[in-house]
């Protein structure tokens, strides 16, 4: 079992492949699961594996939180089913071979109908376009206190500008003391936008207004 070496392009691979349909490792939501896969890759996975740079984008958005998440953290090997494909593999070279004994080998005939059907599985598969992953962001912008102009942080918010991220409505909610934090929503493409840089463009770039920045609610579109 396991994806292989997360650290290098073919474990990555088997990362991205198995979180295709999946937004965590294990069950509905992030876990230690997700903490020991994510440190075995250790860096941000290239573009090219969306589905794989969006999951490790999420996790990393936990921050200091990730010890807290639910869960008992197992061998990174234990998780993922790139064992099935050697498995399954294993099998059909077995059939093969049970194949080979009972009805001899292929003919070249056969061999070129079977290549031929390769070839356009391949060509069907790459005409397919490529799915952007997208996730709905929600982030509490809190003030210094209640004497910070709120609709100021709001303008100043949204004058951040990144490719592959979408602003979307906002309202204040009562944090108590007559502070105010601004809720605010986003579509951000994940291989394009990372909730961290965002943060840091938000906190850094506006410290006189903002004093943190969290993250409310994040769900894969």
């Amino acid at each position: 079992m396991g994806f292989g070496d997360l650290k290098g392009q073919a474990g990555l691979k088997a990362l991205n492949e198995f979180l295709a349909d999946r937004s965590y490792i294990e069950g509905w939501v992030a876990s230690q699961a997700d903490v020991a896969v994510f440190e075995a890759v250790g860096k941000a996975p290239a573009a090219a594996l969306a589905h794989a740079l969006r999951w490790f984008n999420q996790i990393s958005s936990y921050g200091s939180k990730k010890g807290s998440l639910p869960g008992v953290k197992k061998p990174v090997n234990t998780y993922g089913a790139a064992g099935n494909a050697t498995a399954a593999a294993a099998e059909d070279s077995e059939s093969d071979d049970d194949d080979g004994d009972l009805f001899g080998s292929d003919t070249e005939e056969e061999k070129a109908i079977k290549a031929a059907r390769v070839e356009a599985y391949k060509e069907k598969k790459s005409a397919k376009p490529a799915l952007i992953a997208k996730s709905n962001v929600i982030f509490d912008v809190k003030p210094w206190d209640d004497e910070t102009d709120m609709a100021e942080v709001e303008r100043l918010c949204r004058t951040i500008v990144m490719d592959g991220l979408l602003w979307g409505s906002s309202k204040l909610v009562e944090i108590g003391y007559g502070i105010k934090k601004l809720r605010i929503t986003t579509v951000i493409e994940d291989a394009k936008v990372s909730t961290e840089d965002l943060i840091e463009k938000i906190t850094e770039g506006f410290e006189d207004h903002v004093q943190s920045v969290d993250i409310a609610a994040f769900n894969k579109i």
